[in-house]
């Protein structure tokens, strides 16, 4: 696995799912020594990272509702629908506390894409610098319209999923030749142009080239599938995603839902686990189903 990185989609709840893989992977003792991963994906690597199986469930599950942590009255606050306060302090060094100390041990490369806001392109940050890398997962997960820019190293950022949805080619630029990838859309999925073009105008008119970048969202994300599955037929690609049934909104309440989703991700790593170990051992294409 030495020459494999691990590449997570965001997503908001959706993320859930990828949550569920991950559980399964660490059961399996599955630990890859290059982790990107964008906005949900980010968070979900925290956890992953610091081998606290269960941990981004639980969470996402049990703070659902609260308003603390998913509410649109947020917005107004300055705070974001997504409380990235609430999440990583109230909840990372009370309510469900994160291992620190095992994090800040690990031997992998930890990866986080995120946008800057002057440019529209995409900017990265890793464990590897001296850089504040819980503060780049709050700017990877900030999503646009409903969350507030983050500063960090003198940059404005935003959601990385906005100009790198998907960072397979950040990973091939860093050397790896192979990739496993979870993605949180099912097979087929395509995104469609982005809706809000008046909103994102008006609300980020201090950045052209980032609400440029909103407005070809679709593009780069349909692109990057497109490079995905040619890499997938070529046996340098392998994908974890939903069937397609399991698929909740990006700030779903439901609480059954969400578990289902999580069940849904444990699911289908166990499916597709004897695959992926024969990918991984013998370097060579698997079926795709």
């Amino acid at each position: 696995m030495h020459q494999t990185s691990l590449i997570l989609e965001g997503g908001g709840m959706r993320g859930v799912f990828t949550s569920g893989v991950l559980d399964y992977l660490m059961t399996e003792d599955m630990f890859f020594p290059y982790v990107i991963g964008v906005s949900a994906g980010a968070c979900n690597a925290l956890s992953y990272l610091s081998r606290q199986p269960d941990r981004s469930r639980y969470i996402n599950v049990n703070f659902a509702n609260d308003p603390r942590y998913i509410n649109m009255r947020n917005v107004l606050r300055g705070k974001g629908m997504f409380n990235m306060d609430f999440l990583f302090n109230d909840i990372a060094n009370e309510l469900v506390p994160f291992d620190f100390e095992t994090f800040l041990n690990i031997n992998e490369r930890f990866v986080i894409p995120t946008t800057d806001c002057e440019t529209g392109k995409p900017c990265y940050f890793d464990n590897t610098e001296d850089t504040d890398i819980f503060t780049a997962v709050q700017a990877s997960s900030s999503l646009p319209l409903v969350g507030v820019p983050i500063e960090l190293d003198g940059y404005t950022l935003l959601d990385g999923g906005i100009a790198d949805p998907i960072p397979i080619q950040k990973a091939i630029d860093d050397g790896f030749k192979r990739h496993l990838v979870i993605l949180t859309r099912p097979k087929g999925y395509r995104k469609k142009p982005f809706r809000a073009k008046f909103t994102s105008k008006l609300l980020y008119r201090e950045y052209p080239k980032l609400v440029e970048t909103m407005l070809n969202r679709h593009e780069i994300y349909n692109k990057t599938l497109d490079q995905l599955e040619a890499l997938e037929d070529e046996g340098k690609v392998f994908i974890i995603r939903p069937k397609g049934h399991e698929q909740v909104k990006r700030a779903e309440k439901d609480v059954s839902k969400l578990n289902a989703l999580h069940g849904a991700g444990v699911s289908r790593a166990k499916e597709q686990m004897p695959a992926l170990k024969d990918w991984l051992s013998a370097n060579k294409q698997v079926e795709i189903h």
